[in-house]
């Protein structure tokens, strides 16, 4: 191997000072030879000065010895005359340590391999293997054949280490390579990739620029920021414009600035609401991670910092079966608070009456499985239930109601019974001697803006229904839990009566709602949930998303059932009178709730009025055609509907031409209607209930059979007479 470059440079000088003492005047040719080669390697100009002027002093000393020693002269005198040649290498040498070049990032040329360093060549050999060719193979397709980088300039500095230059194409040809090629040949992220704007620049020449190496960005904590949870709350929560003013942190429990507990305290007075968006803010956290627990002094407030949710794993429905039954003040189990306490919802309020449940929550919230649990509560409870379902067949629990309003028609006849039921209660309880002895009675609404809201054909006595429901019924012993989708004025047809009713008289619980429709501010404020927003709730917990994506291939598990942690379903805010909006989470279906009602009948309703003549007043509207003047006594009432067959009249009058009946002052005037060939529905809906093996309401058998449900349940009345069908709480089935 012959010598490098740097070494030929180095010794070059060495050399010609030695050769004219051997050779003569040959050394001028010497001289002149390694000119020549230091000028053809690509010296630098001072260095090449260097070594023409180092030759020439060396070449000269050397003829001066030469002649000397030729003469016979003194060989010393030769041997000082080799001084001068010396003197010019040793300089040459200090000349060439200043210019060696050293191996710069910065290069020019990146067509060819002169003069690039190994890091740039290296770049260029992998844009030529995988972006611009020459060649591709069948298992390796160029992104673009012929977009060649020229101009290529490296930049290294510490950490960074980034390159520049330009795609180059012929004329007439345009850059189709991208960022993300790019990043994917150099394996970084397409972020660290920068390309020219193509409306810049021509079509066939892009500018780019590509991060290789990014110095790792390391967090800087400034001189004074607050890291500790009382730095943190003094500096963003206790200031005048802060979520809570003028208040101070006590940490109980620190278990990392994402896991804590504290008290927040203001001296010697009240905190007030709290505005929980607000407090989120304050502290750089999500709203799900802060968690509020008034206390007895209105000048302290409880609050934690979670980092996993307390409530994720949830609470079993079968572990707490004991405390589902109403206790003697009046309070059943309805979930846990996020400090792990019991969380109670009072459906009773003993020597006074019964108490409203005011329920939002959006689809997949845990509304309904929170309703089937309320009325297990009101089973094993001994509490009555007349349930109003628009939406037909959504409830496990239908089998517990005393009466079942399955379906919108249906749903509106429920209210009819329950406001005929207090009007009964009404006029019964005047006496003061009249002992409170019957059961008390839930009347359970669910999607009550399917009944309410304007679009609803019965939205005026529906409105009206509620209305006076929420106001007179308590004290009967009647009490309303009213479930809607969102906390809109809409879905209570604009009424403010009826939420205020029900949030004084009662407790409410707020679950997930849609985006956009769980705000509990402006028009929807609700006193003491000031700031929550609903719909920020997320619907899976942190992480549960990565879970999801390891997709399990082998087939659908019809045994699996749905763990607690699987969604947020049931996590909410429980507010009772007079207190603040408390996170909680409702009790989670390991088991139906249904499951749990021991197989007992349903809790009736007293024998009354009301309820023997329930069949014409469910059928019978209580206002007239302009939705006013709603009927005010039970004896107006009974007025109107006795019209209307009953249960009794319809067992006692059969109808053997098998005429359908329909009185009423809001339907036929009271005039009876006849429609022949009904008599053919019977053995239909006998078919129907005989096939099917399962029990239906009045409304589904109609549904199937293509008619409408005033068609359908004469003709029930009549089979049930002769025994061919039995009806159990609304609902029927082949005897």
């Amino acid at each position: 191997m012959g010598p490098t470059r740097a070494q030929f440079i180095q010794y070059a000088p060495a050399a010609l000072a030695v050769v004219p003492l051997v050779a003569g005047p040959w050394s001028a040719l010497a001289a002149a030879a390694a000119g020549a080669g230091a000028w053809a390697v690509g010296v630098s100009a001072p260095v090449l000065r260097s070594l023409i002027g180092c030759g020439f002093t060396a070449t000269g000393c050397g003829i001066a010895a030469h002649e000397v020693l030729a003469a016979g002269g003194n060989p010393l005198i030769a041997l000082g005359l080799a001084a001068p040649a010396g003197a010019a290498a040793l300089a040459h040498r200090r000349n060439l340590v200043s210019h060696i070049p050293a191996l710069a990032p910065a290069t020019t040329g990146a067509g060819t391999a002169t003069g690039q360093t190994s890091q740039a060549q290296i770049i260029i050999a992998w844009w030529k293997e995988f972006i611009s060719g020459p060649t591709q193979t069948e298992d390796r397709k160029l992104i673009q054949a012929g977009a060649n980088l020229e101009h290529l300039a490296l930049e290294a500095d510490g950490g960074h280490v980034s390159f520049t230059g330009i795609i180059t194409l012929p004329q007439g040809q345009q850059v189709r390579v991208r960022a993300a090629d790019i990043a994917a040949v150099y394996q970084i992220p397409v972020s660290q990739v920068e390309l020219g704007d193509p409306k810049h620049y021509a079509p066939n020449a892009l500018p780019v620029t590509v991060q290789l190496k990014v110095p790792a960005a390391q967090p800087q904590i400034a001189a004074g920021t607050p890291t500790t949870p009382e730095e943190v709350w003094a500096a963003y929560v206790a200031v005048p414009e802060g979520a809570m003013p003028g208040t101070t942190l006590s940490v109980t429990r620190y278990d990392g600035p994402l896991d804590w507990e504290g008290i927040a305290t203001r001296d010697r007075r009240a905190i007030g609401t709290v505005n929980l968006q607000d407090l989120a803010g304050n502290l750089n956290l999500e709203t799900i991670q802060i968690a509020l627990a008034p206390g007895d002094k209105p000048s302290q407030m409880g609050i934690r910092v979670m980092r996993e949710h307390a409530l994720m794993h949830g609470t079993m429905l079968s572990s707490v079966v004991d405390e589902l039954s109403m206790d003697s003040r009046g309070y059943i189990r309805a979930g846990t608070y996020v400090d792990g306490r019991a969380a109670l919802l009072p459906m009773a309020q003993p020597g006074s009456g019964a108490r409203h449940l005011y329920l939002v929550g959006g689809s997949r919230s845990g509304k309904s499985g929170l309703l089937e649990q309320i009325l297990l509560s009101a089973h094993r409870s001994r509490i009555a239930v007349v349930l109003a379902s628009p939406q037909a067949g959504t409830i496990a629990g239908a089998s517990l109601p005393a009466y079942l309003g399955d379906g919108l028609d249906e749903a509106m006849g429920a209210l009819r019974l329950a406001y005929a039921m207090m009007l009964d209660r009404e006029a019964r309880y005047r006496s003061p001697a009249f002992p409170f002895t019957d059961p008390l009675v839930l009347v359970v609404i669910d999607e009550a803006h399917m009944l309410l809201s304007v679009s609803s054909p019965y939205h005026l006595e529906a409105k009206a229904i509620v209305e006076q429901l929420t106001r007179r019924s308590l004290k009967r012993g009647i009490g309303v839990v009213l479930a809607t989708q969102t906390p809109l004025a809409e879905d209570l047809g604009n009424s403010t009566v009826i939420r205020s009713q029900l949030l004084i008289g009662g407790g409410a619980v707020f679950l997930r709602c849609a985006k956009g429709q769980g705000s509990l501010v402006g028009a929807n404020a609700v006193e003491g949930a000031e700031g929550i927003d609903l719909s920020m709730i997320p619907s899976q917990w942190p992480g549960q998303y990565a879970k999801v994506a390891d997709r399990d291939m082998s087939g659908l598990a019809t045994e699996a059932a749905a763990a607690p942690e699987d969604g947020t379903f049931g996590l909410g805010y429980l507010l009772t009178p007079g207190s603040q909006a408390v996170q909680f989470r409702s009790l989670h279906l390991d088991v139906p709730p249904v499951s749990l009602a021991g197989g007992e009948r349903p809790v009736g309703v007293e024998d009354c009025d009301a309820w023997r003549e329930r069949d014409a007043i469910t059928q019978t509207p209580m206002v007239d055609k302009r939705g006013k003047n709603l009927i005010g006594s039970l004896a107006d009432l009974l007025a109107a509907a006795e019209g209307a067959p009953s249960s009794q009249e319809l067992a006692a009058c059969p109808n053997p031409a098998g005429l359908h009946v329909v009185t009423g002052p809001a339907r036929s005037g009271g005039a009876p209607a006849a429609s022949g060939g009904q008599e053919l529905i019977k053995p239909r809906i006998l078919e129907l209930l005989r096939e099917q093996s399962i029990p239906m309401t009045a409304e589904t058998i109609a549904r199937k059979l293509g008619t409408s449900a005033k068609n359908i349940k004469p003709r029930l009345s009549e089979l049930k007479k002769r025994d061919e069908v039995t009806n159990e709480n609304g609902l029927w089935r082949a005897a």
